[in-house]
């Protein structure tokens, strides 16, 4: 009978092993045992559990059984609770059974459990056993104690291929991959697990290349074929190495070889075909097996080799034949279209995320805000924040950064600071970079210095990033001195190597302050050769300070990088323009239209309820264009009265002043203020954007608007924000 419930067990048949059980009229213990392993073996838990209940006696066969049961179905805390449990009732465990709960506390690195089952090997004298030993090696390597784990090694009498596997996964798994070799060197024999150990610890830590030479001997020297962890270890390192000829011949050797390529191993081809631009082959390979078992990993990682190639609409047609959708493939098609400029196409997936898919992760909300700040939404990223927050990711360090960010460039700097406090105790250096950036892009220059300082103090490491922020803050409030010690201190306190947009920085420093000289002697000195920016930066101080000499040298030597810069035609123009020297400004001008170079023009707009709204200079074409210049002639006027006097230097052109302050009153800023002014309730503030540095009328016109309308008005240009408020600007006239 006992035999025939082992048959019917043992191939599947438990309802007729239940049935011979139930009509015995004689059961023993090993009738019980047989019953429950069918169970257990089953994955039926709670029917197993009940079945050892009813147990009138059990031995140590029935406690390992629920053990072993309990294992395969991934509960190993209660695996080692029915050890403990098992020992409490006087039952002497076997080398089974510890091999079993050993196993369990390697499993969740248990190594408080662990130390208490080895000290019960002890006492049962069961140490001399391999298999207990070998499993007892693999608790420890596996829980990271490397010295308990080499005692046991090294009291080990035989030692068998599975104790050295164990440690050299110890080594591997500590990073210490010459130990790891020294290891596998000193083998007799190597099995699988051997070879797969290596191959796969030097893939994990980023030794690729000795990935593939440990895959190439295996093949050389050992009589055993690769199975599909050492396939995709080594495929892995292809990828990495962006290593496309290899790949190819490891997939070569497959196909020789007549390896099945379904399932894992296809998985690994695709996504090494994906990372190495090779996502047509990736492609087949996927049409060919449609109805094998591909896994996400697999189909994200050809979603992103399409979206790196920009060729987002094979992209977007994988992504719709996916059925089980998880969040790291939503999240890689939002990715995408961000990263292809597709903002709109990234917004709308988000919404159809938010309604049908997963909830989004920290690296979703990170990427939608990205969005939002490319088109300083600050409703969106509002929206954004919200579902953060509803989420629970709001405090993440990678959501707090991108929010930080986001309210920066949406102009509500006190929202950024905000989020930035309540992530005091979890700051990283973008976190502090974020913010030094966010506050000297609004002219808080001290504040972003003194936030610097905070950061030092505590010991934070800046990159390269962080000091671009920190000079860019001396740079808009004028602290020369500063600007240059912080200058000197990156390269010799923090080992950073000067970067073109540093260099731009300390240009751009001294050529505000007015030291032109200076700055040009600074070009000269440079470590890396001097950029579009850095002498683009030089020739906007040549115009504010009227040098016409240094302004042709730096244009000569722009136009010599980038002949087709526009901006460096019109920035000379307009220096010979400030300086009243109309005919050199109207060659320059004709040389730009002889050779078709087109002037950038300038742009302004604003946001209400979602929608853009763009203005022009004399701009005719909106809807509410007569509302708009009626409001605008009105505040031009009014402001005058209060004592507004308009810079018609700001029109470099010889023309009438009359003409001049008609010009300017149509500005394409002054136009954005007046249509926000007609379309929202009194005391909202105004948000405005710009693609150009603001002109001086401007500048000096909004500071009276702001007092007259009792509003603030913050306007981003090219450079920095400008807050302003009761007739006085937050750069304090120094931009």
């Amino acid at each position: 009978m006992n035999n025939l419930i082992n048959g019917y067990a043992k191939t599947g048949f438990l309802s007729y092993a239940r049935k011979v059980f139930d009509e015995m009229p004689v059961r023993d213990t090993s009738s019980w045992n047989t019953l429950l392993s069918g169970y257990s073996k089953q994955g039926s838990v709670k029917e197993t559990y009940l079945i050892f209940k009813e147990m009138p006696y059990r031995d140590s066969v029935s406690w390992t059984t629920m053990i072993v049961g309990y294992n395969l179905v991934g509960r190993f805390q209660v695996a080692i609770q029915m050890f403990l449990e098992m020992v409490a009732s006087d039952v002497l465990p076997t080398q089974y059974t510890f091999t079993s709960v050993l196993a369990s506390c390697a499993a969740i690195r248990a190594l408080y459990e662990g130390q208490k089952v080895h000290s019960f090997v002890v006492k049962f004298g069961l140490s001399s056993h391999v298999s207990v030993a070998n499993s007892l090696l693999n608790m420890y390597a596996k829980s990271g104690d490397a010295n308990a784990a080499r005692n046991v090694f090294d009291r080990i009498v035989v030692k068998n291929t599975s104790s050295w596997n164990a440690l050299i996964s110890l080594h591997m798994q500590a990073g210490r991959v010459d130990l790891a070799l020294t290891q596998f060197e000193q083998m007799h024999e190597h099995d699988i697990v051997s070879w797969n150990s290596m191959v796969t610890g030097y893939n994990q830590h980023g030794f690729d290349v000795l990935a593939l030479n440990m895959f190439s001997r295996m093949l050389k020297e050992s009589s055993l074929g690769p199975d599909r962890y050492t396939l995709a270890s080594a495929l892995s390192a292809c990828a990495n190495l962006g290593e496309l000829s290899v790949g190819k011949q490891i997939h070569a050797h497959l196909i020789r070889t007549e390896f099945e390529t379904s399932g894992a191993a296809e998985n690994s081809l695709i996504c090494m075909y994906s990372r190495c631009g090779g996502v047509d082959i990736a492609r087949k390979i996927l049409e060919k097996n449609r109805e094998s078992s591909l896994n996400v990993i697999a189909f994200t990682a050809l979603l992103d080799g399409y979206i790196k190639l920009g060729n987002i609409s094979p992209a977007r047609k994988i992504f719709d034949s996916l059925k089980d959708r998880d969040v790291v493939v939503w999240t890689a098609m939002i990715v995408g279209y961000v990263q292809n400029g597709l903002n709109d196409d990234a917004m709308e997936l988000f919404r159809s995320m938010v309604k049908e898919g997963p909830d989004p992760n920290n690296y979703t909300l990170a990427a939608m805000l990205s969005v939002c700040s490319s088109v300083a939404s600050l409703n969106h990223g509002k929206q954004i924040h919200s579902a953060a927050i509803k989420s629970g990711e709001a405090l993440s360090v990678s959501v707090s950064n991108a929010l930080i960010t986001m309210y920066a460039k949406a102009g509500n700097i006190s929202c950024a600071r905000r989020v930035f406090d309540l992530i005091r105790l979890n700051r990283d250096t973008v976190s502090w970079t974020s913010m030094i950036l966010a506050l000297a892009q609004h002219g808080l220059g001290a504040e972003a210095i003194q936030l610097f300082e905070d950061m030092l103090a505590l010991e934070m490491k800046p990159d390269h990033i962080t000091y671009v922020g920190v000079l860019t803050a001396c740079t808009h409030v004028g602290l020369v001195a500063q600007g240059r010690n912080y200058y000197k201190m990156m390269n010799e306190m923090h080992r950073i190597e000067p970067t073109s947009s540093h260099c731009a920085c300390m240009v751009d420093l001294f050529g505000r302050a007015g030291l032109l000289e200076e700055a040009q002697d600074f070009i000269d000195k440079m470590p890396i050769e001097p950029d579009v920016i850095a002498w683009g930066s030089l020739l906007a101080s040549c115009r504010v300070h009227k040098n016409v000499e240094l302004a042709k040298v730096a244009a000569d030597r722009l136009l010599s990088i980038d002949p087709e810069n526009s901006g460096a035609y019109s920035a000379l123009a307009n220096v010979y323009s400030a300086c009243g020297k109309w005919e050199e400004a109207a060659k320059i001008r004709k040389s730009m239209k002889d050779r078709q170079v087109k002037k950038e023009q300038g742009f302004s707009w604003i946001q209400l309820k979602n929608v853009v709204h763009v203005f022009g200079v004399d701009d005719g074409l909106h809807p509410q264009r007569d509302a708009i210049y009626k409001t605008m002639e009105k505040i031009w006027e009014d402001i005058k009265k209060m004592g507004f006097i308009p810079h018609t230097e700001s029109v470099l052109h010889d023309l009438d002043n009359e003409v001049k302050e008609q010009i300017l009153r149509h500005h394409s800023e002054k136009l954005a203020i007046a249509f926000g002014l007609i379309n929202t309730p009194e005391n909202t503030t105004l948000r405005i954007m710009k693609n150009l540095r603001v002109c001086n009328d401007c500048h000096s016109a909004i500071k009276f608007i702001s007092k007259l309308v009792g509003r603030e008005i913050i306007v981003r240009d090219a450079t920095r924000f400008h807050h302003f408020k009761g007739g006085f600007c937050s750069c304090h006239d120094y931009w």
